[in-house]
């Protein structure tokens, strides 16, 4: 018999298990996206990261730049507005100052008419001040009673007389002042005017006189170019004419023969004093034209028979080329049949094979359970 309780090797099924926990622990680590490393650039991650640390880095510092500067806007602000109440306090401070020391109540010209002590300060009715009979019992003065009130209102109507009177010398005087001075200022503006007129026309007269200069100065500069283009057309009129008259009466036109001859013998001359020529010469110099004009011809006419035959060529090459292309297209016109036949007929041979693949062949289809099998391990 088959002995199947044997002992498992100690170290075999140490290694198993082994294997069964690095497979577990990598499983682990390849199938959670979160804790997963395998397949990532930790260098690019690391950039990334440090990337990231430098721009949190700049945008604090600019954050703190940021805050620094409005800080100190704040400190100067502060700073400002504690000047500005600072001197609106010693403003109001001088001005009440001014107020108690040169703007005193009693000081008004309306003050008795509302001083609080006025009352303290009238005398009696029928006694001084410095009467003995002037008693707190004496019932001299009481509440109500005014005597004066007839010189009191006498008084009071002067005062506003004179007020009145004050009052209008104040405004003539300033409307004198107000006249006077506007009165000034006309007379100062048209003297302004006459002076800007009179510098006006200074400058006018000057720029006038300058023009005038100047316009004789260029009629002048424009008369004594003239003259002298005039000068130098009638000189150079003269040189040209001699010039002509030295050509005409002189032995190169008049073709002397005399000053061609050479010194080097008498058959020789000088090309640049020679020009006249014998009739040998002459004759001999239309010959060779005459043969240079039938050369001329003879090459015209061939070239015009070449030109007919490459002519000639070129329509049998386009009449070949014509029934060429024809052949051509004939031909392209078969091959596309035959090429449209055979496509047809592999349409039909693939629709009979997807219908004997789909009826036939995958009569079977797969289950979930037939992909479930796939990535389940990590090998």
């Amino acid at each position: 018999m088959y002995k199947l309780d044997l002992p498992i090797d100690k170290k075999e099924f140490e290694a198993i298990e082994a294997r069964r926990q690095r497979e577990l622990q990598r499983q682990s680590r390849i199938f959670n996206a979160k804790v997963r490393t395998i397949g990532i650039d930790l260098q690019a991650v690391q950039e990334q990261e440090r990337d990231r640390r430098m721009r949190e880095e700049m945008e604090r510092r600019r954050h703190e730049a940021f805050a620094n500067d409005m800080i100190r806007n704040d400190k100067i602000a502060q700073l400002l507005q504690k000047r500005q109440e600072a001197d609106i306090r010693r403003l109001n401070k001088a001005l009440n100052e001014y107020r108690n020391m040169h703007q005193q109540p009693n000081t008004r010209r309306e003050f008795d008419l509302y001083d609080p002590d006025s009352l303290k300060k009238d005398k009696p009715a029928r006694v001084h001040d410095d009467d003995p009979r002037c008693t707190l019992s004496s019932l001299q003065k009481f509440e109500g009673e005014d005597l004066n009130n007839p010189a009191r209102r006498k008084l009071q109507q002067e005062q506003m007389r004179e007020w009145s009177k004050q009052q209008a010398e104040e405004r003539r005087k300033a409307e004198e002042k107000k006249r006077r001075a506007d009165m000034l200022y006309d007379k100062k503006q048209i003297e302004l005017d006459n002076r800007a007129m009179e510098l006006q026309k200074a400058e006018m007269a000057c720029r006038k006189a300058i023009v005038t200069a100047q316009s004789n100065y260029n009629k002048a500069l424009s008369d004594e170019v003239n003259n002298q283009k005039e000068l130098d057309k009638r000189r150079e009129m003269d040189d040209k004419l001699t010039e002509i008259a030295n050509h005409v009466h002189g032995d190169f036109l008049t073709e002397n023969p005399n000053i061609s001859t050479s010194a080097f013998g008498p058959h020789r001359v000088i090309p640049d004093r020679w020009k006249g020529m014998t009739p040998e010469q002459i004759a001999e110099i239309r010959k060779n034209q005459k043969i240079q004009e039938d050369e001329r011809k003879e090459r015209e006419a061939q070239q015009k028979r070449e030109d007919e035959e490459w002519e000639k060529q070129a329509n049998l090459h386009a009449k070949a080329g014509m029934v060429l292309e024809r052949e051509q297209g004939r031909q392209l016109r078969n091959r596309n049949k035959d090429v449209a036949e055979e496509n047809l007929k592999l349409a039909m041979e693939q629709k009979a094979h997807k219908e004997f693949l789909d009826k036939q062949v995958y009569i079977n289809p797969p289950t979930a359970a037939f992909f479930q099998q796939f990535n389940t391990i990590t090998r």
